[in-house]
């Protein structure tokens, strides 16, 4: 039985809908701002967060009423009913990947409820025993570009581990530096955005150092065109991607055949796209490791669940929130981040 066929006929009901909106400043210098949905029933909440990153979706949806999902459910027939449910009132969303956004927020929350009314937890439900949860914080280097945040973060704990995003005006000696920690472990070349403030160009030239400078890390999201092509095919077994991946058809249709996908599951919308994209990764032999959208409430817990449960030694980028808060002060967690044993739900 498949880890989809294990939840899709778990039973939930549903009595009500609730959002509540979370906002906060970010260490990447921007203020981000979420909604999570509570499904409430049986005197219990399920949680979902919707990541959507414009301002104008959330003020949109606080401007309507809760969708309406009472009654009783299997997951599975929940997730077949919000195909048809219009999540956004007649309105278009600022992006359309929120579409799958706030589909994940819901089905989620559905799961989480129908997992703690069931009194499990979603790995023993999968039959799958939790693991500590290795994680590389993901950060920025800031204007002009330094080694300065990454070089205070290993003075207080040498053993961390970084995902950073490399960018054309990163100077030699930065990646030297870098080098020398021996610390990064994933490298996000954000080759596939467009129209986004993160968007980098496909400069060959940067490719080349990446590739170079960091021989045995994961090189993500690599924009493949007539330059960087021939740089980037012999490298296919330490690639992974992001942004493109959705469900399993969008793996089929990358250009090469990854060593590695970033699994956030806001991304994929539904459960059966998020299980399903797993199975396949395991089939092909894709190594998986866990990715966040700076989330702010359950949506962080359910990232490092995943891992937890699927991916527990992959450099994943689910460490916790006060890495993104600029107002934070040490000590901070290390990794690897251990499981509660008691938690029930979709919980880390």
């Amino acid at each position: 039985m498949s880890a989809y066929e294990r939840i899709a006929d778990l039973s939930v009901t549903i009595e009500s809908v609730a959002r509540r909106r979370y906002t906060a400043n970010t260490t990447s210098g921007f203020e981000r701002m979420t909604t999570e949905f509570r499904l409430s029933g049986d005197g219990l909440i399920g949680r979902g967060e919707d990541v959507a990153y414009d301002v104008a979706d959330h003020d949109a949806l606080a401007a309507v009423d809760p969708i309406d999902l009472e009654g009783e459910w299997t997951v599975q027939e929940l997730s077949t009913a919000l195909d048809d449910r219009d999540l956004f009132h007649g309105e278009e969303p600022s992006r359309p990947a929120a579409r799958n956004y706030r589909r994940w927020a819901l089905e989620s929350a559905a799961l989480d409820l129908a997992l703690k009314q069931s009194g499990e937890s979603l790995g023993e439900r999968l039959g799958i025993e939790p693991e500590p949860v290795r994680f590389a914080v993901s950060t920025r280097l800031g204007d002009p570009p330094s080694a300065d945040r990454v070089e205070a973060l290993l003075g207080l704990d040498p053993d961390l581990e970084f995902k950073l995003d490399p960018t054309p005006d990163w100077p030699d000696v930065l990646f030297v530096t870098l080098r020398e920690t021996d610390a990064v472990r994933v490298l996000d070349l954000k080759g596939w955005y467009e129209g986004t403030e993160v968007d980098v160009e496909a400069d060959p030239e940067l490719y080349r150092d990446v590739l170079a400078a960091f021989p045995s890390a994961v090189v993500e999201d690599a924009a493949f065109t007539p330059e960087t092509t021939p740089l980037l095919e012999p490298q296919a077994d330490r690639l992974a991607f992001d942004y493109p991946v959705d469900g399993v058809e969008s793996l089929r249709s990358l250009p090469v055949e990854p060593g590695w996908c970033n699994i956030k599951p806001s991304r994929f919308g539904s459960l059966k796209s998020l299980f399903e994209t797993l199975a396949y990764c395991e089939r092909e032999a894709i190594t998986c490791y866990g990715g966040g959208q700076f989330e702010l409430a359950c949506g962080r817990s359910q990232i490092q669940t995943l891992a937890a449960l699927f991916y527990p030694d992959a450099p994943n980028d689910v460490a916790p929130g006060v890495f993104n808060d600029p107002d934070a002060a040490p000590p901070y967690p290390k990794s690897p981040l251990t499981p509660d044993g008691d938690a029930d739900g979709f919980a880390f």
